[in-house]
């Protein structure tokens, strides 16, 4: 009866700002920089109600049912796409939880992607969002 209200079209930009959504509220707080990154990543065409409707699925949906549903539509470049998104968002407030952490390997697992295949990229970003060095 309710199903239409969670109900989502899982395109690669709908699934990008879920997985987002699920990271964001991975560690029970959602910072300002996690929501600024969100908003960033998703653009200047996206609305509220996207938004809005991204956060209501993510609260009625599971992640390993979104990851069921959401994982045999993408690309792996998709999927790739969205896991660095992850990744960056976790590191946007300064230091990936280990709640958020554990969501991104969740996800990299259900995408197909190791830990090994993942580094060179986490070593990248986290260059990138070491902004101390700018002030040494």
């Amino acid at each position: 009866m309710f199903k239409s209200q969670t109900s989502l079209d899982l395109t690669p930009r709908t699934c990008l700002a879920v997985s987002l959504v699920y990271c964001m509220g991975a560690d029970g707080e959602i910072d300002p920089e996690e929501v600024g990154h969100l908003i960033s990543v998703l653009g200047r065409n996206a609305t509220r109600q996207q938004l809005d409707a991204a956060v209501r699925y993510a609260r009625a949906t599971q992640p390993g049912q979104f990851l069921a549903d959401a994982a045999p539509r993408l690309r792996p470049e998709q999927k790739l796409c969205i896991i660095l998104n992850m990744i960056d968002s976790a590191m946007a407030d300064g230091e990936a939880e280990p709640a958020e952490q554990q969501l991104i390997m969740q996800f990299a697992q259900a995408f197909g992607l190791s830990e090994a295949d993942l580094t060179p990229y986490f070593k990248a970003l986290v260059a990138k969002n070491d902004r101390a060095v700018l002030d040494r």
